[in-house]
């Protein structure tokens, strides 16, 4: 009786929705209350499932960015342990404390991390642009443990990761710009792997 009720109520929604004039509301706005109590209260820990890992990023803006988008997406993030990234996360950053998503920090090489993470079973997805790379709208969201690497802004990354990559992903682009912002492509990447997008 439930499903029938909620079943009957979906397909008065859509035929509501059929008989909407162009410009007619759609949608209504979710209250700051009501996404507060949707949400999660507290950090959501280690699902080790999607890692993105911006190991040669130099901007803080970036890293500030891309742990959002961890948050949003249930992804983790791994950074050099670095007087770098612990100051740009520091001060670029908004969410702190409980609310802060998992930070993974690589104590070893990075080169010598990924190919680690590789041996112990992690698929590596590599953003680059490249020859032979999967275009975004391809990617199919991960059903393994995957490790999203993520270069500099200028000079993306080393090309021998990208070759020994399991996987590479680039961004189509109409537009006279070279590439996006990593955190933008990171970002657009971690919602494809969650299977968001």
């Amino acid at each position: 009786m439930v499903g029938r009720r909620r079943q009957e109520r979906h397909s008065d929604a859509s035929d509501h929705r059929e008989d909407r004039l162009p410009g007619g509301v759609s949608a209504t706005k979710a209250r700051p209350q009501d996404l507060r109590r949707a949400r999660r209260i507290r950090q959501h820990g280690c699902w080790d499932h999607i890692v993105v890992a911006p190991l040669w990023v130099a901007y803080r803006a970036n890293l500030g960015t891309l742990v959002r988008t961890c948050d949003a997406a249930g992804a983790c993030l791994a950074v050099p342990d670095t007087a770098h990234y612990h100051e740009a996360l520091a001060v670029g950053e908004t969410l702190r404390g409980p609310r802060r998503p998992c930070i993974h920090w690589v104590r070893r090489g990075r080169d010598r991390w990924v190919a680690e993470q590789q041996a112990a079973g992690w698929r590596i997805v590599a953003v680059e642009l490249a020859e032979g790379a999967t275009p975004l709208p391809r990617l199919a969201p991960a059903r393994a443990r995957t490790l999203v690497l993520l270069g500099h802004e200028r000079a993306g990354l080393p090309a021998d990761l990208v070759e020994a990559a399991d996987e590479c992903v680039e961004i189509p682009m109409v537009g006279r710009g070279a590439s996006l912002n990593v955190a933008v492509a990171g970002s657009l990447v971690l919602y494809r792997l969650a299977g968001l997008a």
